[in-house]
């Protein structure tokens, strides 16, 4: 587009551009022109001026009626936040399982707990050897003494 058709365009419009700014005031807080005009000329600190003179906008902004307020009993607030416990759950669960494990795992558990460390390894139980039983009976030796001596043998 030519300058001079933006020009005509903007004439054109420039009488409904300045009615809906002045209906735009009549109905609002400071806009920024006149926020502007209160705010101190030095260069520091404009932004944090403009803001204070506005005043807080949207969800922030300060709702001092009684009419939004909710009593909220300081009680209940703390339970809210207090770790509710697990333990009667807990418990149920694991006395409602009532399998055992074998033994042979639990000692698996307990090997591999153990560290790795001579000092953290208990000495292995000794094992007594048992007695060897005999299959034959003292009976039955006397009984093979007399078959094969002819007589029975004294222990000296």
């Amino acid at each position: 587009m030519s300058v001079s058709l933006v020009r005509k365009g903007l004439e054109l419009l420039s009488e409904d551009i300045k009615d809906s700014r002045k209906a735009k005031k009549k109905g609002q807080t400071p806009s920024s022109a006149t926020v502007m005009e209160l705010v101190s000329t030095k260069r520091q600190g404009v932004t944090r001026q403009v803001k204070r003179l506005q005043g807080r906008l949207g969800p922030g902004k300060s709702k001092a009626t009684v009419k939004d307020k909710r009593i909220i009993s300081a009680v209940d607030e703390f339970r809210k936040k207090q770790p509710k416990s697990q333990m009667s759950a807990n418990l149920r669960y694991f006395l409602k399982t009532g399998g055992k494990a074998a033994d042979s795992d639990t000692m698996k558990i307990l090997n591999h707990n153990k560290g790795r460390q001579s000092r953290n390894r208990p000495d292995q139980p000794v094992k007594t050897p048992k007695e060897t039983q005999s299959l034959f009976t003292e009976e039955e030796f006397q009984q093979f003494q007399k078959e094969y001596f002819g007589r029975i043998v004294e222990k000296k």
